[in-house]
């Protein structure tokens, strides 16, 4: 029997995601300042700057990953669909539904990939075995993998490449239909090849989810998003559409970071 997170969305309107006066605290010490950002609906946004800057803290706010980190403070709202997700009467089960997360390093579980993926709907009470079957086809067919994959679906995920792992991570996170997904140096750890196939699938995915990535790779930033926000020692520097971050930068440190200058 479905559960009633199944159905619950959090309709993100043209604004997939809006950050106002966003400030977090590792106990004393402040990892992000006065963050403000709307990331629009159906985009690739990415997020680049220095290691340490603040850009995987912030991505991991926006599905409260941060919840599991001791002495973790945060200010200011988060919104999704005109809600803020700190808010005391937000399901943290259904948040996580709506936005899915992508890591650096290919996280398959130990099982088969079938059970990789669906795991998150059984999750949310789906059992029968024709939804499932077709919720595997959709979700690696989405993910660019159903012909590679369709004779393998028993076997273990453990015995993918890294590339083909990371895909099916995709795969996984698709497979419950979220409206935003976070991808945290998605191919930091793959061969060009895996990395263009990743890239080409984000292009695809956009039609129909919202794209946030951290990336190291400015030429990466450069080639799939379509906006890009600097960070710097916790604080959005600059935020604006990728070609003019990368072709006429407004702010001094901005320029000095996409021309190998420091950082």
């Amino acid at each position: 029997m479905k559960t009633k997170n199944v159905m619950q969305k959090f309709d993100p309107g043209e604004i997939a995601v809006r950050m106002r006066d966003v400030n977090l605290f590792y106990g004393g010490f402040q990892a992000l300042r006065n963050i403000n950002m709307d990331v629009t609906k159906g985009e690739i946004t990415a997020f680049i700057g220095p290691s340490g800057c603040g850009k995987s803290t912030l991505l991991k706010c926006i599905d409260r990953m941060n919840d599991l980190v001791e002495d973790c403070r945060i200010e200011g709202s988060i919104e999704i669909g005109g809600r803020n997700i700190y808010a005391p009467d937000v399901n943290l089960q259904t948040l996580r539904k709506n936005v899915g997360m992508v890591f650096q390093k290919p996280n398959p579980f130990p099982m088969s990939v079938y059970d990789n993926i669906t795991y998150g709907p059984k999750l949310f009470g789906i059992r029968d075995k024709a939804t499932l079957g077709a919720i595997v086809e959709d979700s690696l067919r989405r993910a660019a993998m159903w012909d590679e994959l369709k004779d393998r679906l028993d076997k273990s995920a453990l015995a993918l490449s890294g590339g083909q792992q990371q895909r099916l991570c995709i795969a996984r996170a698709l497979s419950v239909q979220p409206q935003i997904l976070l991808m945290d140096e998605p191919t930091s750890a793959l061969d060009p090849i895996s990395t263009g196939k990743i890239e080409e699938l984000c292009a695809e995915l956009k039609e129909k989810v919202t794209i946030i990535i951290v990336t190291h790779n400015m030429q990466q930033a450069a080639r799939i998003s379509d906006k890009t926000g600097f960070f710097l020692l916790g604080e959005l520097v600059e935020y604006d559409t990728t070609e003019k971050i990368f072709s006429s930068p407004a702010k001094e440190q901005t320029e000095r970071y996409i021309t190998g200058r420091f950082g």
